[in-house]
C-alpha cells in the first residue's frame, strides 16, 4: 500500500499566480472595465486517499510494477491528482519513461496506448513552466490514467517517449514546435506545422499575437496585438 499524501502538499487547489483582466494586454486605452477583473490561476492539488473506483488499485499496481524496478512510488511520482472522476500521474521528468513502461508493461496495468502528448504552458509556475500531458489507455483492462511531467522554461528537455509508445513521434513534434518542449531521444525532433526557421512557440501564453493588417470591405483591421483589448 501506497502512502496517502505527497511531498506536493495536501487536498485543494494549489494557486500559482492571478490573472488580471481576460487577455493580459495593457496600457490599451481600453474602457470596458474588463481590465478590472481579477481571478486566481488554480491548479487542481493533490489528492488523498482512498481515491474511488478503480483508481486505489491503479495506483497500488503502478506501486508494485516500480518496485520491482528498485524505485520507490515517491521517488518517481510527484503527486496523483483525482479531478472530474480521472487521474492523473503527476510524474518526476527523470523517472517518465521507467514510469511508462511500466504501466505499458505490467499485466495488471497494461496501458497499451498513448494517445499522444499535449503541451501546456504555465508561465506564473516557477521552475515548471512547461508541461507535457500523456493520456493513455488500457484496452485489455478498459481504463484511462494521465501521465503528466514538467520541465522549467531553462531547461525544457524532457525524454522522448517514442520508443515506447512509437505513435507519439507526430505528438511530440507538435509539441515542439508549438511550446518548445525538446524531447531528449526524438529520431527527427523539427518543425511540423510552423515553417523551419519560424522564431518562437506560438503556443507559449507570452508568445506575441502579431499577424498583418487586414483590408475588409474598405476598412483595414489591425493585426491582434494591437487592436483595442477588451480587458
Amino acid at each position: 500500500m501506497i502512502p496517502n499524501t505527497r511531498d506536493a502538499g495536501g487536498p485543494g487547489p494549489e494557486r500559482i499566480g492571478t490573472r488580471h483582466g481576460l487577455f493580459g494586454a495593457r496600457d490599451s486605452g481600453d474602457t470596458s472595465g474588463y481590465g478590472r477583473m481579477v481571478a486566481p490561476i488554480s491548479l487542481p492539488g493533490n489528492t488523498i486517499r482512498p481515491y474511488g473506483g478503480y483508481f486505489d488499485e491503479l495506483a497500488d499496481e503502478l506501486a508494485a510494477g516500480l518496485d520491482r524496478r528498485s524505485i520507490g512510488f515517491d521517488e518517481a511520482i510527484e503527486r496523483v491528482v483525482i479531478y472530474r472522476d480521472e487521474m492523473t500521474v503527476h510524474v518526476r521528468r527523470t523517472y517518465l519513461p521507467t514510469v511508462a513502461s511500466t504501466l505499458r508493461d505490467e499485466p495488471s496495468l497494461r496501458f497499451e496506448l498513448c494517445l499522444g502528448v499535449s503541451g501546456a504552458h504555465y508561465p506564473h509556475e516557477s521552475g515548471r513552466e512547461l508541461h507535457a500531458v500523456y493520456p493513455l489507455r488500457s484496452i485489455t483492462h478498459n481504463r484511462m490514467v494521465r501521465m503528466e511531467v514538467t520541465a522549467p522554461e531553462v531547461d525544457p528537455h524532457i525524454a522522448s517517449l517514442c520508443q515506447i509508445y512509437p505513435t507519439n513521434d507526430w505528438h511530440e513534434r507538435e509539441a515542439f514546435d508549438f511550446f518548445g518542449i525538446i524531447f531528449d531521444g526524438h529520431r527527427s525532433l523539427t518543425r511540423i506545422e510552423m515553417p523551419d526557421d519560424w522564431e518562437g512557440h506560438p503556443q507559449r501564453k507570452d508568445y506575441p499575437l502579431g499577424g498583418i493588417p487586414v483590408e475588409y470591405k474598405g476598412t483595414t483591421i489591425a493585426p491582434p496585438d494591437r487592436r483595442r483589448s477588451y480587458n
